[in-house]
């Protein structure tokens, strides 16, 4: 009989279900029908053609062998540049890391600040891939409820008060997937003041940093007043539409980015060094791009919202940040797995159930802006029907 270890198990979380129905939707479309995929969070834009030039001009000359396990010294120097700029805290070299995407650098960073039993405290509604990574590492998960009547942001005392004598991690994401809500700066600074009284570590996913629309991304470097205890994670999936070029970086105290390099030793031994030579490109000439592309987000999901007010028996949040709206349809039916099913069969509209990311999004569904303003409307138009003929 085949075996498999307890980790294989634990990793096994119910990320499959949540992509049910995205996962449908893809096998209509490959067999010609005319499906409406909103349920996903990879940008249709091409990666600007000077990122790709750099990165072909840097295979052709033979950056194709191995790297250093902390990353090229180029994408790094370019990392603690970004930093320094957007932040009054300097960054250096010694303090970023590079990893194959955000996931694997949020792994390696729990794996070297947390033991099994130890606790982490998150806010609900999270990202999807979080849950398997502390399945994986055997942590204990303590929630903090983000409710959407509060446009998703929680009260910093409400995350203090989850705290536990075994928590190690307060984890936050800003802004959030898949809400789009921004935590403010008084906020960040006050859990970055807890967490170094209390010995605990602060950690910020901000992969969205770049694509806020009404007010600014505040990173928890510019906020904080210590950094002893603060880690940052960033990448260039969603801001540069690199999301197939895999690259990420950690911004941390020295001694855990040297812990971080032995986990890179370890796991991965380094990315691609043509891939981090574009990304060193991507970040130092950037400008435009991520203007125009956050330019045409913004546009998409002030269409997708004008649609939304118009529908029958559903409310929602405008983000301030990200490419998804959460819209809730508990109203019209508190099943948000089953509202998607149907609205896939009946409408051939593929939308995320909200229960993916956590009780806080269950009765709501994700929808994504991923798509060019022709198929967005034809996606609300579908919805909109769906609403008025439910039953």
């Amino acid at each position: 009989m085949t075996r498999f270890s307890d980790l294989a198990l634990r990793i096994a979380s119910a990320e499959d279900e949540a992509w049910a129905v995205h996962n449908k939707a893809l096998q209509m479309q490959r067999r010609g029908e005319d499906v409406v995929v909103l349920s996903i969070g990879d940008p249709d834009f091409r990666t600007p053609e000077p990122i790709v030039d750099n990165a072909v001009s840097h295979m052709k000359v033979g950056r194709t062998h191995y790297s250093p396990a902390l990353g090229e010294l180029g994408l790094r120097r370019a990392v603690a540049d970004y930093e320094t700029r957007v932040s009054p805290h300097p960054c250096s070299v010694d303090e970023v890391s590079v990893f194959p995407g955000v996931t694997p650098g949020i792994y390696a960073v729990m794996s070297c600040l947390l033991n099994p039993g130890d606790h982490v405290v998150l806010i609900d509604p999270m990202y999807v891939g979080y849950e398997p990574i502390f399945n994986a590492l055997q942590v204990e998960m303590q929630l903090v409820d983000a409710q959407s009547r509060q446009a998703f942001l929680v009260d910093p005392e409400a995350i203090e008060a989850a705290v536990t004598p075994q928590t190690r991690v307060i984890f936050i994401n800003t802004p959030g997937n898949p809400t789009g809500a921004i935590m403010p700066r008084d906020d960040l600074n006050r859990l970055a003041a807890f967490c170094q009284q209390r010995d605990i570590w602060l950690v910020s996913d901000e992969v969205y940093s770049m694509f806020t629309f009404d007010k600014p991304h505040i990173s928890l470097r510019t906020a904080a007043d210590s950094l002893d205890n603060l880690v940052v994670i960033d990448g260039l999936s969603k801001s540069h539409a690199m999301s197939g070029w895999r690259m990420g970086w950690v911004v941390a105290p020295k001694e855990l980015t040297s812990h971080l390099g032995d986990f890179a030793a370890m796991s991965q031994f380094g990315c691609p060094q043509f891939i981090q030579d574009a990304s060193a490109f991507a970040l130092n000439n950037d400008e435009y791009y991520v203007k125009e592309m956050r330019d045409v987000y913004k546009k998409r999901r002030d269409l997708v919202c004008e649609y939304l007010l118009k529908m029958p028996g559903i409310s929602f949040t405008k983000p301030d940040a990200g490419m998804f709206v959460m819209i809730d349809v508990s109203s019209v039916d508190e099943n948000d797995t089953r509202f998607a099913s149907q609205l896939l069969e009946k409408e051939k509209v593929s939308l995320l159930p909200g229960s993916a990311f956590g009780r806080m999004t269950g009765g709501h569904v994700r929808f994504s802006l991923v798509q060019p303003v022709d198929v967005l409307e034809s996606g609300c138009e579908r919805l909109d029907r769906f609403l008025r003929n439910y039953n």
